[in-house]
């Protein structure tokens, strides 16, 4: 057995720390998301469902749930209701006839890209509460230690999609708003 390098009321005060910083940071996490995507009539499942079939071009309902952080259950009864509105389509692939897997429509590429054009940064608590940093610093945190908790935590797979997804927006947005890319059709059966 591997001696620990730290003491109990160490271990103890850091996960209160991040208990407590954590908590208060997704309160104000979830106002913002939830004010952001109101107008659209979705939930924070709803979209986090798409954000993530949209970076995944094709995803598994085991993906989702995965990569959402949420319960099988919840992944596939939140996929069936953007289906029943026109922004997923299931489907199953040639090589894999037991999964069900989703894919964004177009009507959903659409819904998902104006959102991201009509983020308004002023309304958010998050970052307007981290522009002290950004202005003492030149750029906003990047949490390179939240990180590799989370990669501890989660593993490989979990981070490398996490990275994916802001490399597309990289790639997506400018300065002045979204940059339109012919969309990539894979094939599905």
């Amino acid at each position: 057995m591997q001696e620990e390098q730290f003491s109990m009321r160490e271990a103890m005060i850091f996960s209160q720390r991040m208990a407590q910083l954590s908590k208060a940071l997704w309160k104000a996490v979830e106002k913002d998301w939830q004010n952001w995507i109101k107008p659209y009539n979705l939930n924070i499942n709803e979209h986090h469902i798409l954000w993530i079939a949209y970076h995944l071009k094709q995803a598994s309902i085991s993906d989702i749930a995965k990569f959402g952080v949420m319960h099988v259950s919840t992944a596939f009864n939140f996929s069936k209701k953007l289906e029943k509105r026109g922004y997923l389509q299931f489907s199953k692939t040639e090589n894999d006839k037991r999964n069900t897997y989703i894919r964004l429509t177009e009507k959903g590429e659409h819904l998902l890209l104006d959102l991201m054009a009509c983020f308004e940064p002023h309304k958010s608590m998050v970052v307007q509460g981290a522009l002290p940093l950004q202005g003492l610093f030149g750029k906003f945190p990047e949490m390179m230690e939240i990180m590799a908790i989370v990669r501890k935590i989660y593993g490989d797979d979990f981070m490398e999609i996490f990275e994916k997804s802001f490399n597309n927006i990289e790639s997506d947005f400018t300065n002045e708003g979204l940059v339109i890319h012919e969309p990539k059709i894979d094939n599905v059966v």
